[in-house]
């Protein structure tokens, strides 16, 4: 994997410390809030100075180049850096359902998915840990690490953060949710949303390029884009497709989902307090078509 290159010449010590710079004040995600979270404080997100984690183990309900015969060595990670009112796993997100690991836990875990037999190692909602996380993994790989790292995330992340992974995450997993500021604003309590996701999947895509599957059909490299289609097209998938299709690339691999349901502070908003159609889901699906017959749709 890449990052056993950048370990072996001491290149990922270094970025590690450069991270860890950007802890006090909190830079991680594009909120810069500025919480002193060496101090103890914790930052709007939620998070805090030690990494907190809901659970672990091999997870095959992800796509299926990411989960193999082994399944996906998934690590849930506590908060987020995002307020979506309808979001699947608010007691996550939220920090309701968390402890804490030291580094040498999360190491362990990482060791432990590969000896299970996962596939890869699937950080879920990583970004406001990354420095931690990548502490670990300085650790694992001293201990035989060499899985594919996969970076699971909302899309709302730094250009100076993700270039910093340059050559240490293997498979960009980030969600693109919205094409409209004030959509984003309402659902997710972040109006620049739209602009960062978009930068954030083109560095992605910039660093590892179009998904690449092994012989036995398991991603080794490469970026894979997951969009939730919403209630009355709130979530702009036409635009979204097209983005794609043209700033991008028109082989991109898309997860266009359908599972939304209306869960945690939906019910406040009667527009998307209901399940999409499936006139709504045929209508994404025909909108990827239509940007590019070549997208790859898992």
């Amino acid at each position: 994997m890449s990052y056993l290159e950048l370990y072996k010449t001491g290149e990922l010590a270094q970025r590690i410390t450069e991270l860890k710079e950007l802890l006090e004040p909190c830079r991680l995600c594009p909120r810069e809030c500025g919480a002193s979270r060496i101090s103890g404080e914790r930052g709007e997100c939620g998070a805090g100075q030690e990494a907190e984690i809901s659970g672990f183990g091999p997870h095959f309900g992800e796509e299926p180049p990411l989960v193999g015969k082994g399944g996906s060595g998934t690590i849930f990670f506590a908060f987020c850096s995002l307020r979506c009112v309808f979001c699947q796993n608010f007691e996550i997100s939220r920090g309701k359902d968390k402890y804490s690991v030291k580094t040498v836990e999360l190491a362990e875990i990482m060791l432990e998915l590969q000896e299970r037999g996962c596939v890869n190692i699937n950080l879920v909602t990583p970004t406001h840990y990354i420095p931690q996380i990548l502490d670990a993994l300085l650790a694992a790989c001293e201990r035989g690490l060499k899985l594919p790292l996969v970076y699971n995330c909302s899309g709302y992340e730094r250009l100076e953060i993700l270039r910093k992974l340059d050559q240490i995450v293997d498979i960009y997993l980030p969600d693109i949710k919205y094409a409209n500021e004030e959509i984003a604003l309402k659902y997710s309590r972040i109006s620049d949303y739209p602009r960062v996701a978009k930068e954030a999947v083109k560095e992605m895509h910039h660093q590892v390029g179009d998904l690449v599957l092994d012989k036995k059909g398991a991603a080794v490299k490469g970026l894979l884009i997951r969009h939730l289609v919403m209630p009355g097209g709130l979530a702009g998938t036409a635009e979204l497709m097209k983005f794609i299709a043209q700033d991008v690339s028109p082989n991109s691999w898309i997860n266009i989902m359908d599972q939304y349901y209306p869960t945690y502070l939906a019910h406040r908003y009667p527009e998307i307090s209901r399940r999409i159609t499936r006139k709504e889901f045929l209508g994404a699906l025909a909108a990827a078509e239509e940007a590019s017959p070549d997208f790859q749709l898992v």
